[in-house]
């Protein structure tokens, strides 16, 4: 049987896993990551599709010479 927690004894828990917490920056690390890759795979699209447009109206002015 399981012995019911004391009030202290749960205050300590929950001081040590409030501290844990304050010092884990692994999560905002992570979102720091994930915001930087959407930012270059933003930047990817754009330049993909500016880099296509052109590429078509290229092909189409030399269809034209033909």
């Amino acid at each position: 049987m399981r012995k019911k927690p004391t009030k202290s004894n749960l205050r300590a828990t929950v001081a040590l896993m409030r501290r844990r917490l304050a010092d884990d920056e692994q999560g905002a690390t992570a979102i720091e990551y994930a915001l930087v890759a959407s930012g270059i795979a933003v930047a990817i699209a754009a330049a993909v599709t500016t880099l296509g447009s052109t590429t078509a109206d290229l092909f189409t002015k030399v269809a034209a010479l033909f």
